[in-house]
């Protein structure tokens, strides 16, 4: 009969065996019993309708998981089937996990968007306004890449009075989300009006540092304004919705960070154009008012004044030798009208032969009202005779 195996034999045995059995399985399971370990490991159990296995996933694999574990994920793992001895439990050690159903790139991208949404990071209200006429302008980018010279050249041509600092940074590889966070904390740290964070055009996975926590924290933590530039159009990254300012290309981001010189030539132009038509309504408002004043001062002048009572003396001189002569020539004409009457009743005037003025208590009377009785006057220029009415006879 064979000598028993020790316990420690047999799990040695078991683990062995199953080692060597089970170096790559492919498994597809829900995730439950998750647990990330302050050492950097994770231990979760993978389960579907009738069954659980034990998990794990080391440090040094955990750092190419895109992604979040979460409990009741659906996921894929490649890994190995190891055992272990003190307590003869086995688990599966996991080399790569993929969400089931969907891209990892594009899971982690969803689950860091919706963390980051829920905590307020992309609310408006957080975001920073971009001076209008920047002095000097941060770039975290490649120093070896296509986007610092596309964005060189947009500058040159948009508004050369502005200082550039290239804050070298990988912006690809496994490497790259640290060494981008911490170019963002010392261009932050240079007292720059605008930090421009980004890289040309590639893929998913090339872009990827630009959608890791890290960067995303660095981007909101800092005190000057960022624009994202990360790609192109089409692409959109973790730091494009937390950074206050997204681009649609790095040259876009020198166009929006920078005023346009050639828009604020045609504006001096017009303000110019504006300034001197305003200074000649001026002068010629001004000129108006002189010419106002000039004719106001000399219808008040002294001399104005004296020429005025000049002439209104003239006039009352006039007028009074108008008067005076309406009064004369009205004198005369009563004198002349005197003369004629007496003219007319002169006797002298009126002596014709058989013809005498009959006066009676010497007043002029006509024959018919003397009476019976009456003592006349008969008056000749050269003669009076004085009779006695006898008889009145009425023919």
């Amino acid at each position: 009969m064979n000598a028993p195996l020790s316990v420690t034999a047999l799990n040695t045995q078991i683990k062995s065996l199953l080692e060597t059995t089970f170096l790559d399985v492919y498994v597809e399971g829900e995730v439950s019993n998750l647990t990330y370990h302050n050492s950097g490991h994770i231990y979760f159990s993978i389960k579907d309708e009738n069954s659980t296995i034990s998990c794990v996933m080391f440090k040094g694999n955990t750092k190419y998981l895109k992604f979040q574990l979460e409990v009741g994920l659906k996921i894929l793992i490649r890994g190995n089937i190891t055992a272990y001895t003190p307590r003869g439990s086995y688990q599966l050690l996991c080399t790569r996990i993929d969400p089931s159903g969907q891209g990892a790139l594009a899971l982690a991208f969803e689950q860091l968007r919706n963390k980051l949404q829920a905590l307020g990071y992309f609310n408006p209200e957080n975001k920073k306004s971009l001076p209008k006429y920047p002095k000097k302008i941060a770039i975290v980018t490649s120093p070896t890449g296509a986007a610092i010279e596309d964005m060189k050249k947009v500058a040159t041509n948009r508004w050369p009075l502005v200082e550039f600092i290239l804050v070298p940074s990988l912006v690809q590889g496994v490497e790259a989300k640290f060494d981008i966070a911490t170019s963002i904390k010392y261009a932050d740290s240079l007292n720059c009006d605008i930090m421009i964070v980004g890289r040309g055009g590639g893929s998913i996975e090339d872009l990827w540092a630009f959608n890791e926590e890290i960067v995303a924290m660095a981007i909101y933590e800092a005190k000057t304004p960022v624009i994202s530039a990360v790609g192109h159009e089409v692409d959109f990254l973790i730091s494009d919705f937390i950074a206050d300012v997204r681009a649609a290309t790095p040259s876009n981001a020198i166009e929006i960070a920078l005023p346009d010189i050639n828009e604020h030539r045609i504006y001096m132009d017009n303000l110019e154009y504006e300034f001197n038509n305003k200074f000649k309504n001026i002068l010629y408002s001004k000129e108006q008012n002189i010419i106002y004043l000039k004719r106001m001062y000399e219808q008040n002048s002294l001399e104005t004044r004296f020429n005025l009572i000049a002439s209104e003396i003239k006039m009352l001189n006039l007028s009074f030798d108008n008067s005076f002569k309406n009064i004369i020539s009205s004198y005369q004409n009563s004198l002349n009208l005197l003369k004629n009457s007496y003219d007319l009743s002169n006797p002298k005037n009126k002596e014709k032969k058989g013809f005498v003025q009959l006066s009676k208590d010497e007043k002029i009377i006509d024959l018919d009202e003397v009476k019976v009785n009456d003592i006349v006057s008969l008056q000749t220029p050269n003669y009076i005779a004085f009779a006695k009415i006898e008889n009145i006879k009425k023919q």
